[in-house]
């Protein structure tokens, strides 16, 4: 009963800073969005090699020989590891297609 409690009063707190925030920007046309701020934070995001298959959603030896056959999949060479930034890549995949 008492977490319950916790859990309602936590609920009610952020929904409290949300409609505050967004009453701040009410007005404000140019305001960013929570989706637009999670868009440019995906732009900069980059998959690891061993995780690019799930991201893709296709088997890990499929990621591979696709990689392997298309050089001009976007990537990024850091410390000898390679990354694929997220939005490049799904704007790639969208162009295989």
């Amino acid at each position: 009963m008492e977490s319950d409690l916790i859990w309602l009063a936590l609920g009610i707190a952020l929904a409290g800073y949300f409609i505050g925030n967004g009453l701040k920007n009410f007005k404000n046309p140019d305001a960013k969005s929570f989706s637009e701020i999670l868009e440019n934070e995906e732009e900069h995001e980059l998959i690891t090699e061993n995780d690019v298959h799930h991201f893709m959603g296709i088997s890990k030896e499929d990621a591979k020989h696709l990689i392997k056959e298309h050089s001009d999949v976007p990537h990024i060479l850091i410390n000898n590891r390679v990354y694929y930034p997220r939005a490049k890549l799904r704007e790639w995949l969208k162009n295989l297609e």
